[in-house]
């Protein structure tokens, strides 16, 4: 065994370069290494959109992204810190289909999720055989491996806010996607199927297809508007403000087995306690406005804005203003969960 006294500078760079040479790793060569203290220190900031820079290209593509490739009239919020995702689990962006469009048949391992922010529910997304209306407030899920197409029933156009989890599915190489062997799937389930099979009053056997991973829902804006002013008249969360949780209609659990989405009511001048957790976190803005104060960053919010909270990043909301503000929210708590990797720790 050498001694410390003989291994000079040069030596040790020459062993390093021959271990290098072989695709090996040398434990001492890791930067951040676990035989000390250590906590998580995200690559990527905390970010804000605003929806008028959004706006502007997402209606601007109806023009140059012509008719038969609506279903990619789509525009990601890119972290400028990321090579891919808005966060290094997560994909948010808007997709805007104009009147009289469909946008093709199709399936893939991504669990994808549809939060509409304009639409009078003329617009429908089938799921698995059901038509799911597409009204502002209404969130639709799309499970693993559910057959799913876009088709535009009005005069007006609709906008909804997509989430999937492309990153971690690019990450472990696990993508799967086919065409339907037609534009459109045929629409066999009536209107309300799902809410009549999985309600609080359901059959004993609820029937679902048997070639996705959980039956698609729909969570309509009159039911989340109906109980959110029902938890206003309680304290709510100290971190959250009035949070509502989207459950899964199967289990009660979260609302896809990959994400967790909620819709969040902060109060006039309500301010929320300063918290961090390891889910990642993305917002967009329904209503209101407000601030968020994200690792010492103060972001400015509203309407149409979306925003990011990064793994383990100190941060809470603000609404100074008389009127409520509501955030829809998205994270990849239930990843963190199934992998025992949730911490959470609030500010003394």
């Amino acid at each position: 065994m050498a001694e410390p006294s003989t291994i000079t500078e040069q030596t040790r760079e020459a062993f390093d370069r021959k271990v290098r040479e072989r695709d090996l790793l040398g434990y001492w060569m890791i930067p951040d290494r676990s035989d000390g203290y250590r906590e998580p220190s995200p690559s990527y900031g905390p970010h804000l959109w605003h929806w008028d820079q959004l706006s502007e290209v997402l209606f601007e593509a109806i023009d140059q992204i012509p008719t038969e490739e609506a279903m990619r009239r789509f525009i990601g919020f890119q972290h400028p810190d990321i090579e891919m995702g808005t966060t290094p689990n997560l994909m948010m962006g808007a997709q805007l289909l104009d009147q009289g469009e469909r946008a093709p048949c199709h399936r893939h391992t991504m669990d994808a999720v549809r939060f509409v922010t304009m639409g009078d529910g003329s617009t429908s997304t089938v799921v698995e055989g059901e038509p799911f209306a597409m009204a502002r407030g209404d969130l639709v899920t799309t499970p693993n491996w559910s057959w799913h197409d876009h088709v535009s029933g009005g005069k007006e156009q609709t906008l909804w806010i997509d989430v999937a989890m492309a990153p971690l599915i690019v990450h472990f190489g696990i993508g799967f996607a086919e065409p339907h062997q037609a534009d459109a799937q045929e629409v066999s389930k009536p209107k309300d199927w799902s809410r009549f099979q999985f309600g609080p009053l359901r059959p004993k056997t609820p029937d679902y297809s048997d070639t996705a991973r959980r039956p698609p829902y729909r969570y309509a804006w009159a039911d989340t508007r109906a109980m959110l002013d029902k938890l206003a008249e309680g304290p709510g969360d100290p971190f959250d403000g009035v949070c509502l949780r989207y459950a899964d209609p199967l289990t009660g659990g979260p609302t896809l087995p990959t994400v967790d989405c909620e819709m969040i009511m902060l109060r006039a001048g309500e301010v929320t306690r300063t918290h961090r957790h390891t889910q990642a976190a993305i917002y967009h803005v329904f209503a209101g406005e407000g601030v968020s104060m994200i690792a010492d960053q103060r972001f400015e919010w509203k309407e149409g804005d979306t925003f990011v909270v990064p793994t383990w990043a100190w941060h809470h909301h603000e609404n100074n203003t008389a009127d409520e503000a509501l955030l829809f929210a998205i994270n990849d708590g239930p990843i963190m969960r199934a992998l025992c990797f949730d911490r959470e720790e609030a500010a003394e």
